[in-house]
């Protein structure tokens, strides 16, 4: 019996460590997939829609919490058909989405790293950073529910363009920032700024929108109940063409100058 135990106690501690979900997903023909370092090693992972000159407006798409890059699937195309180069990023602080899953989550996991949503300001970085190696024209940064929070705290340190924020909210006070850390960041920008949630979410982050210059602002709420980040756009949610509506009239003056 002790010899069981001791076989049993062996087999449990000899288990590897599993990391991240698998991609069962065909990536699309025409994206690239890359890879590069954040500033603290963790490898970050993402997909290029570059099917213009480098000279197009470049848009960085960041995901929700417990997504990946596979979230912008159905969006980063219909961005190119607008007119802008893009790059869907895997940030640590998810897992996967529409048969693609999280490789910088993964990453992160292997070598023991924190992956709460604070966490992955360094992919971020190293991504925004990324883009501009690729892109010749204007850097705009994205983001959907955690990372929308965090693309308004640091699209002034980052010399975004412009921001897009699908469902920000002050989502960060049990990561040891206050409980008005987004808004009090988000009063730094000084370039557009479009802001969009679910009708019932639009409370939620008013206090932020309310922080930001209001001649950079545009906001949109959908009349219908809408959908919690960037998902909204997605073609399988009934109100998505409202919400495509507004983000094109946003974008366009990006694409005409």
């Amino acid at each position: 019996m002790k010899a069981l135990a001791l076989l049993v106690l062996i087999a449990c501690h000899s288990t590897p460590k599993t990391c991240g979900a698998p991609t069962t997903a065909v990536t699309p023909a025409g994206v690239r997939t890359i890879q590069f370092p954040a500033g603290d090693g963790v490898i970050v992972t993402a997909d290029v829609y570059a099917p213009l000159p480098p000279t197009a407006p470049f848009i960085v798409l960041f995901h929700q919490a417990g997504y990946s890059r596979g979230e912008y699937r159905t969006i980063a195309p219909r961005l190119n058909q607008l007119g802008f180069n893009a790059m869907a990023v895997d940030a640590r602080s998810g897992e996967a989405t529409q048969g693609v899953g999280n490789e910088t989550a993964t990453a992160a996991c292997k070598l023991g790293k924190p992956k709460n949503y604070v966490d992955a300001i360094p992919d971020l970085k190293a991504a925004v950073a990324q883009a501009r190696t690729l892109a010749q024209g204007k850097v705009l940064v994205w983001g959907s529910s955690y990372s929308s929070a965090l693309v308004l705290v640091l699209g002034a340190e980052l010399h975004a363009d412009a921001v897009l924020s699908f469902s920000p909210g002050e989502y960060f006070d049990d990561q040891g920032k206050s409980k008005t850390w987004v808004a009090d960041n988000a009063k730094t920008l000084t370039v557009p700024v479009f802001i969009t949630s679910a009708q019932s979410e639009a409370g939620e982050w008013a206090p932020i929108a309310a922080s930001i210059d209001a001649t950079k602002l545009t906001t949109f709420v959908p009349s219908t109940a809408g959908h919690h980040g960037s998902s909204t756009l997605w073609p399988t949610q009934p109100d998505h063409e409202a919400y495509w509506t507004a983000v094109a009239a946003f974008l366009k003056p990006f694409v005409t100058t």
